[in-house]
């Protein structure tokens, strides 16, 4: 059960939102019929000791209404309170993410982080507003807004999200806490003009380390997520927090040696054509650095060798901790069952 009011929701965001979020891709059963508990408190319990402050419970790859909540419950029963579980609402309607939001937060979820159907077209902005505010009016769980190029709202206004659409959402929905700002990635005008404009109101974040880190040398980032950070192992929460402390020198000189896994990582973004993330990709670099890994559900994008090679290789560049198991147990996964 959520620990705040809808009134409260933007206080208790500041407060809460403290440090950097990753994600946790669902780990699955080898006959792939059922998700594999063990494999997901593996994942949990490995957040916690690398310094992560709370994971998006991903929900892109075919999991079951039911399942997706299995996962959110057994996450919030081994978290103890220790994580911040974020929600993702990327279900098929507005009607399904209505109802997976209210039934996640009743199972242990506080943040939702606002996707939109692949399926939904809207004409306007207008529409965008209808579609977000109809969802914060009839779920009580805090709301960050997402502003990317994946939803191809680019037709609408190049930021995604504009920022007068974000004013008028942050003025009509109490529950919008926070802003996810990746608008005209891979500009930086997006979170720039978000940062100038909303940061008093709400709590806004570059979730990509490559430009977060670096921002938060020059400004109080508070919290950087989501995004696949756990690929660097603890690193990416060490940099923050040196970051906060005003240790920039530490932060950057950490930055930079970790470089060789930021470029790699960069080869591993969207699919290109599909406009949507490499999941299976994703699970590979943090299987790298201790997490379960573990076979994925059809449809999948596939990882082959060569991709495998350069990220492996680039932490041992980096100096992160990685892995000596053979590329073929990750398909098994930690925790087989």
């Amino acid at each position: 059960m959520l620990s705040y009011s809808r009134s409260e929701a933007r206080a208790w965001a500041r407060e809460r939102m403290q440090g950097v979020a990753n994600v946790v891709i669902p780990s699955y059963t080898a006959d792939m019929r059922d998700i594999n508990e063990a494999g997901i408190r593996h994942d949990v319990r490995l957040e916690v000791e690398l310094g992560f402050c709370g994971f998006l419970l991903v929900a892109e790859t075919t999991l079951t209404d039911e399942e997706y909540l299995r996962f959110v419950e057994i996450s919030a029963d081994e978290a103890k309170g220790r994580q911040l579980l974020i929600h993702h609402a990327t279900f098929n309607t507005l009607e399904d993410n209505i109802k997976l939001a209210n039934e996640a937060a009743a199972r242990g979820a506080e943040l939702s982080l606002l996707s939109y159907p692949p399926s939904w077209y809207p004409k306007n902005a207008q529409d965008i507003y209808d579609y977000t505010k109809a969802f914060c009016d009839n779920v009580d769980m805090a709301v960050m807004l997402f502003p990317v190029p994946l939803w191809g709202f680019e037709r609408i206004h190049p930021a995604s999200l504009s920022a007068d659409l974000m004013q008028r959402l942050i003025d009509d929905c109490p529950t919008v806490v926070a802003i996810k700002a990746e608008g005209g990635h891979p500009s930086i005008g997006g979170f720039t003009e978000a940062w100038y404009r909303f940061n008093e109101q709400v709590v806004v974040t570059m979730p990509l380390e490559q430009q977060g880190i670096p921002f938060s040398t020059i400004v109080p980032m508070q919290f950087i997520g989501t995004s696949n950070t756990e690929y660097f192992g603890r690193a990416i929460p060490q940099m923050l927090n040196l970051a906060r402390e005003g240790k920039n020198d530490e932060a950057m000189r950490l930055y930079w040696q970790t470089d060789p896994a930021r470029q790699a990582n960069g080869r591993i973004g969207a699919i290109g054509g599909v406009n949507t993330v490499h999941r299976m990709a994703w699970k590979y670099q943090a299987w790298l650095t201790g997490f379960n890994g573990g076979p994925l559900r059809q449809p999948t994008a596939r990882i082959v060798g060569s991709q495998m090679a350069f990220l492996r290789q680039a932490l041992i560049n980096s100096g992160i901790p990685c892995t000596d198991d053979p590329d073929e147990a990750f398909f098994v996964g930690r925790n087989p069952a």
